[in-house]
């Protein structure tokens, strides 16, 4: 039987799992390479032998998306997975020309091959877009179940950005753990409001050894929540999809890879942010969810703002912070520091990119659209680093800080700073706790 030869087109998340999932321990096929886009400093080491299996004693290489179609050649690649998200479709289809152009085949992987089952029951949150709010409904979710007496378990999509072997399976359960697993800003962002409100989540590289890790959880586990990342669909068989649109970014839900995949297979359709955006936004979207999605139940949420001293925005002029992925490959443009800027009477917001230095700088070349927003970019020290000194340098009277974890915890900044926080607050009904109850009812 001859071998088909496979490139992985990765970020270090998704393209992980679809190997783990399908290819480890499959011989028809010899995965010769990942790639690495969207995410700094992956290429150029390698998914370690350990966790490649026996098919891969030397591991798998790990090069740059850039270098794709000299590595079909190179190798003579039969075919190509993509295996990233959040990406336009137009995007995809310009990678699968490029793959098609240097002689293989292209492909994408659903859930039927790459899903795995667990032995309790799974709701998973996914989104369409990075930024719709997903992790404030995740924590809403564990809230309404925590206060019915049950366990919960939440898995992250992957983040695997430092040593490989050693984040195969990460257990977080306190503040402390964050820095025993040497979390970026980014990890922080997503693990510490869990931990906070009293569950563990796990997070990782290796999905099934995570998610058997999880079920058997010393603190006991009755419902696996999987949090979802970017807009890609969930690694673990769900009994409840909850995927969250965002009216900010009308037509997105249905243009974007593979977020239209979390929309279509959706139980419930979470819309969030309708508090601030516009009517034909949210008119477009609901238009959307019901061509694609008929049978979605449809929430209506608002991402409810909390300001601690408000007076020191008005009449001021800001610097505002805002979670860096929602930024970058997210493209958002309106995040929850603009808002509280622009309710709370702000004279102006300061366009961080002229003070820019560092990885910074070159964050803003890479997506120059970003505008007048500071990306609290934290994948790894030289970039918090460089985040710090550029919140120093801008010249502004405060910072507001609207990432989903307090900076200063985690860098100094020696501005005056205002933190905002977010969380879901339904409107009308259903609401969660209606959509919950048939769940919850099964499993008591």
């Amino acid at each position: 039987m001859t071998q088909r030869k496979v490139i992985i087109i990765g970020a270090a998340g998704r393209d992980f799992h679809n190997f783990n999932t399908f290819y480890r321990d499959n011989a028809a096929y010899q995965v010769v390479a990942f790639t690495a886009a969207q995410i700094p400093d992956i290429a150029g080491r390698k998914y370690p032998a350990s966790l490649a299996g026996s098919l891969y004693p030397d591991g798998i290489p790990i090069f740059e998306q850039s270098e794709l179609e000299k590595l079909i050649k190179d190798f003579d690649v039969d075919e190509c997975v993509f295996a990233y998200s959040d990406v336009p479709y137009e995007a995809v289809m310009n990678i699968s020309a490029q793959v098609n152009a240097a002689g293989a085949d292209f492909m994408l992987m659903g859930y039927k091959n790459t899903q795995i089952k667990s032995t309790k029951p799974v709701i998973s949150v996914c989104a369409t877009r990075t930024g719709c709010g997903k992790s404030q409904t995740s924590r809403r979710i564990v809230e309404i179940l925590m206060a019915h007496g049950l366990k919960v378990i939440a898995v992250r999509h992957p983040m695997p950005y430092g040593d490989l072997e050693a984040q195969k399976v990460q257990r977080f359960a306190t503040i402390e753990d964050l820095t025993k697993h040497k979390c970026t800003i980014e990890e922080m962002e997503e693990y510490e409001p869990h931990v906070t409100r009293g569950n563990v989540i796990y997070a990782g590289v290796d999905y099934e050894a995570i998610l058997r890790a999880a079920e058997e959880d010393l603190n006991g586990c009755d419902v696996i929540l999987w949090d979802g990342g970017n807009n890609d669909f969930s690694f673990y068989t769900p009994d409840l999809m909850i995927t969250v649109v965002d009216p900010h970014r009308p037509g997105h839900e249905l243009s974007y890879y593979p977020g239209e995949v979390t929309l279509r297979v959706a139980d419930v359709a979470v819309m969030n942010k309708i508090d601030s955006a516009d009517f034909e936004g949210i008119q477009t979207v609901r238009s959307n969810i019901a061509k694609v999605n008929p049978n979605a139940v449809v929430v209506d949420a608002a991402s409810t703002l909390t300001v601690e001293n408000p007076e020191m925005i008005k009449g001021k002029r800001v610097l505002v912070v805002e979670d860096g992925p929602t930024l970058t490959h997210g493209e958002m443009k309106i995040g929850a520091g603009v808002v509280a800027a622009r309710r709370f009477g702000a004279a102006e917001i300061i366009d961080p990119r002229p003070y820019a230095v560092g990885k910074l700088k070159e964050t803003f070349a890479i997506y120059p659209n970003i505008g007048n927003l500071l990306p609290a970019m934290g994948y790894g020290e030289q970039q918090m680093k460089d985040l710090a000194e550029t919140i120093d340098r801008v010249d502004c009277d405060a910072v507001i800080i609207a990432t989903p974890i307090d900076l200063k915890r985690v860098i100094n900044i020696s501005k005056p700073s205002v933190k905002v926080d977010y969380s879901l607050q339904e409107i009308g009904r259903p609401d969660m706790e209606d959509i919950l109850k048939d769940f919850i009812a099964k499993i008591k």
